[in-house]
């Protein structure tokens, strides 16, 4: 599903165009009681022994193996990849040469998605199968099907979001849908990063998360997708925390980064286009997935090509893209009904 929704006009005061849009927030100086991930690395634990010592266990699996460079073609799962921003990433990275695992909920979604991509990419380069990354169980059951067919994977993308296709204010909004988003957007994410961490520890060639970001994740307001909003916040805080976490482990040969697609005329964006705020910024800033998918991809195949280990924030719609359409659009109308008419 999608992970980029409308935004607001609150959400683009022009005076401060030296941040994107997207972005996250600048980050939070750490209180000098917090002790220096470097001087950290290697710790997993400290338990108190009897004789009040502290015992240091290190972690060092990962720093005595030596990593098998990544070289393409690369193994990439994409999570919530039977439609919308999701296929389009599957498309692209087959176009690349790649090989790619493509899930969702349905199995009628994971069906047809399949036999549509492997008539045009090959029965040899994309596999499918049913996964709710809301459950462990059905994660795991993801990885030993991804293992069964190719071995390893250099890429896992944590694409699957919902906003239970619901715009309304938090006071209006049912317990179920608040459900949906947080376990799918939250939960759904750590249990995909936690396993696919796992995975990749014990891989030669390592590998690489990405989570996608949407409204919200600069901590700007999302009013009618409140919760939503504050799901893709976490995200940001989710992969900070994980990059904080390896580089204390001194994990050498795992990395998450962040990936922003901007906003993205998927089913879950559209169906918000109900207002004129909404519409107006959908015409301006929003664009097909594929175009998004064309932009991301080569960036995202450019992290392990370059044999990098550092963690990176790949974003499509930049503040200066952003500012530059929305001058565009009052200086001389450009983008006007795009994608819906607007009042």
């Amino acid at each position: 599903m999608a992970s980029a929704l409308a935004l607001s006009p609150t959400l683009l005061p022009l005076s401060r165009h030296r941040r994107s849009i997207f972005s996250p927030a600048a980050q939070i100086p750490l209180l000098s009681s917090i002790p220096r991930p470097h001087l950290l690395r290697g710790i997993v634990s400290l338990p108190l022994v009897p004789s009040g010592r502290v015992l240091w266990r290190v972690r060092a699996e990962s720093t005595k193996q030596e990593r098998e460079p990544m070289v393409p073609p690369f193994n990439v799962l994409i999570t919530g990849s039977t439609k919308g921003i999701g296929l389009a990433f599957a498309k692209e990275f087959l176009k690349a040469g790649d090989n790619v695992v493509v899930c969702s909920r349905s199995a009628e979604r994971v069906e047809l998605t399949i036999k549509q991509l492997t008539e045009e990419f090959g029965e040899k380069h994309v596999w499918g199968t049913v996964c709710d990354v809301r459950k462990g169980e059905d994660v795991k059951a993801l990885i030993t099907f991804a293992r069964d067919k190719l071995n390893y994977i250099d890429i896992w993308i944590n694409n699957a979001g919902s906003n239970a296709y619901s715009y309304k204010p938090l006071a209006e909004t049912a317990d179920d849908d608040l459900m949906e988003v947080v376990t799918t957007n939250t939960i759904g994410v750590m249990i995909c990063c936690r396993e696919a961490i796992n995975m990749m520890l014990n891989q030669p060639r390592g590998g690489h998360i990405f989570n996608i970001d949407g409204a919200g994740s600069d901590g700007r307001p999302t009013p009618r997708f409140a919760a939503y909003g504050a799901t893709k916040q976490s995200v940001v805080h989710l992969t900070k925390s994980l990059q904080a976490e390896l580089q204390m482990q001194d994990v050498k040969n795992v990395m998450v980064h962040n990936l922003s697609p901007g906003m993205v005329t998927t089913d879950l964006l559209m169906s918000g286009a109900n207002t004129k705020q909404a519409k107006f910024f959908i015409n301006i800033l929003a664009e097909p997935p594929d175009v998004v998918a064309e932009y991301l991809v080569p960036s995202i195949r450019s992290v392990p090509s370059r044999q990098s280990m550092r963690p990176t924030y790949i974003r499509f719609l930049t503040g200066l893209k952003a500012y530059s359409q929305i001058f565009s659009r009052l200086a001389f109308g450009a983008r006007r009904n795009r994608y819906v008419i607007e009042d």
